[in-house]
């Protein structure tokens, strides 16, 4: 008897004397019914369960063979640097037995003039490319003392033991190193994730070219994906600073407000062009304000506006053209030579804070404005040829390097968006991730896209894959568009606790590493100012960029200052030359290569 065919005939019972046995039977259905629902909910409950634990199980020990994986390629790693180590030190030790009799055999320096008249040229040219070669490793007096080899020895003989050793040096470079560790540690996590993605890629490379046991290996003994993140760690520890190489006072002197909002180097690096709420673009020669020791510093060429400026953008075909975007709207092209105006588009209806020349055709520009429109302009025609309604802020615009088809806009909805111009009615990409207006945006190439916002972090895209890459932090900006400049292994920022951030990437065959901490930054400190100024806590950093792709870079601040700054490496030639002047048996063989060379010199010159 079914269970429902009992229901129906409860129902049809209704009113009904039902007997207890009838009661009794249904009752026992009913009690069937419910342990057979509750054994199936329990045996499904179950099969979750065990699911769930085998895909636990399975994960787990996926992350187990990665780990077992990656032990395997440390510890092959450690070898081959313990072995590397161990030949760099017995060499070592051949050249200390080598220098050793060649300290205790005077006859043997009879020999080294006709060896330094071979060698002459290639020592000279290789140490120093002025007469002055040796000298800085030279003893004080040496030009009245002669040098001959049993002076040489005698004078070795008292402290032979710490001179082999080379302590001083020793000393030196190893603070050296524990100040490269510390850079390291505080990356740690960034770093891990390199080496663990090159090894990773370099053996799934030689996986396909069933070469990992033979080919894989460089002269040390490294595998591929060791040498490339040695080359990784080198780079990343290699600088520690900031350094000031010039300054410009960009105020005027009543102290009138001078952000500097826009700072530009030409095409050719010659000269640089600044402006802001002073109303005038300013160019200087680089040349001239790293190399001449001036209390004023006064521009080569200067043009006044009639608003202030937002942003400038040279030409990279026309080297005396210019274009600035301000804030009535106004899209000017000038030419530096006559300066006048060539072109002037007023088509904005709000403040344009962005404009960009393109790269691989000369004759377009790109602007942004407050009116949310993105307008491309040919310095052939007066009128724009695009239009993009963004329906927020423009904040920033940017043609790719590699193509004038592809243009980024950073938006005050949060967002980068990049557009095909040849179809512009829906985005290419748009990149999602900041929390606040996007300020600024930069390319390092045609496929990497760097972007600022005022939520205090910067953050690299791959606009080729779609991508977002890395964040980087340490800056502060919230509220002031304080500059953003980038070149192919730098990404630099400023802060509005008036510093210079500078971020470090590397990029090495398909893996992309860029470190999401600063590498170096500076403070346009308060002791800049002549006077104690109250307000000194509120300036900014206002614009920055780069001289191409070298160390250096150009930052502004709110106060009108300008700074060119050096990205400096950890001083290990100077270091290395301290440890040779202090270590007895390398200054006595200085001594005597610049005695047989003819040169005389004094230690005070080092």
């Amino acid at each position: 008897m079914s269970l429902d065919f009992d229901c129906n005939h409860l129902q049809h019972c209704k009113g009904c004397d039902v007997s207890v046995k009838e009661l009794d039977s249904l009752l026992t259905l009913l009690e069937e019914k419910k342990r057979k629902i509750e054994q199936e909910e329990a045996e499904t409950n179950m099969q979750i369960l065990l699911d769930f634990l085998h895909c636990l199980r399975k994960q787990k020990l996926e992350e187990l063979n990665e780990i077992q994986t990656d032990l395997q390629y440390i510890k092959e790693d450690i070898n081959a640097v313990e072995r590397h180590r161990i030949n760099l030190y017995r060499a070592k030790e051949r050249y200390s037995v080598k220098l050793r009799m060649l300290l205790d055999d005077p006859s043997a320096t009879k020999a080294w003039p006709s060896l330094m008249d071979r060698r002459r040229c290639g020592i000279v040219s290789s140490i120093h490319p002025s007469p002055q070669g040796l000298c800085w490793m030279n003893e004080g007096n040496s030009q009245n003392r002669k040098v001959d080899g049993k002076a040489l020895v005698s004078s070795q003989m008292v402290q032979r033991k710490d001179s082999y050793s080379g302590s001083d040096s020793h000393v030196t470079q190893s603070g050296l190193a524990v100040a490269r560790k510390r850079r390291v540690h505080a990356q740690f996590n960034d770093l891990q994730e390199c080496y663990l993605q090159r090894r990773r890629h370099w053996v799934r490379q030689s996986y396909k070219q069933e070469e990992r046991d033979t080919n894989s290996m460089n002269r040390e003994g490294y595998h591929a994906g060791l040498e490339d993140f040695q080359s990784v760690l080198s780079t990343f520890t290699r600088y520690s600073r900031l350094r000031v190489v010039a300054e410009l006072r960009h105020g005027d002197l009543f102290h009138s407000a001078n952000i500097v909002s826009s700072i530009e180097f030409d095409r050719d690096d010659e000269l640089f062009a600044t402006a802001g709420v002073s109303r005038r673009i300013k160019v200087f020669e680089f040349s001239s304000l790293v190399n001449e020791s001036v209390d004023v510093q006064f521009p080569v060429v200067e043009m006044s506006t009639r608003s202030k400026l937002s942003c400038l953008s040279w030409s990279k075909c026309t080297k005396n053209h210019i274009a600035s975007s301000d804030y009535e709207g106004i899209v000017t092209v000038w030419d530096v030579t006559t300066r006048q105006s060539v072109m002037e588009y007023e088509e904005h209806e709000k403040r344009a804070w962005s404009v960009d020349f393109s790269r691989t055709e000369p004759s377009m520009l790109v602007s942004g404005s407050d009116d949310c429109k993105v307008k491309i302009w040919c310095t052939n025609q007066e009128a724009s040829v695009l239009d993009i309604d963004m329906k927020a802020n423009i904040c920033s615009v940017k043609y790719n390097p590699g193509s004038s088809f592809y243009v980024a806009v950073g938006s005050a909805d949060h967002h980068v968006h990049y557009y095909d111009l040849r179809n512009v009615s829906q985005p290419l990409h748009v990149f999602s991730g900041h929390r606040k207006a996007v300020s600024y945006v930069k390319f390092l190439s045609s496929n990497e896209l760097a972007s600022a916002s005022t939520d205090s972090t910067l953050r690299l895209w791959d606009v080729k894959e779609n991508l977002p890459l890395r964040t980087f932090r340490g800056h502060t900006n919230e509220k002031n568009f304080v500059g953003l400049t980038v070149n192919s292994e730098y990404i630099a920022c400023g802060s509005e606790t008036n510093d210079v951030f500078v971020y470090h990437k590397v990029v090495i065959y398909l893996i992309k590493l860029a470190i999401s901490r600063p590498a170096a930054w500076h403070r346009f400190a308060s002791s800049d100012l002549d006077d104690v100024d109250d307000d000194a806590g509120s300036y900014f950093i206002s614009a920055v960029c780069w001289k191409s792709d070298s160390p250096t870079m150009l930052a502004a601040n709110s106060q009108g200052t300008i700074k060119a700054l050096s990205v400096d490496a950890f001083d290990l030639g100077m270091a290395i030359a301290r440890g040779i002047h202090n270590n007895p048996v390398l200054n006595a063989i200085a001594r005597t290569i610049n005695k047989l060379l003819g040169f005389n010199c004094s230690s005070e010159q080092f």
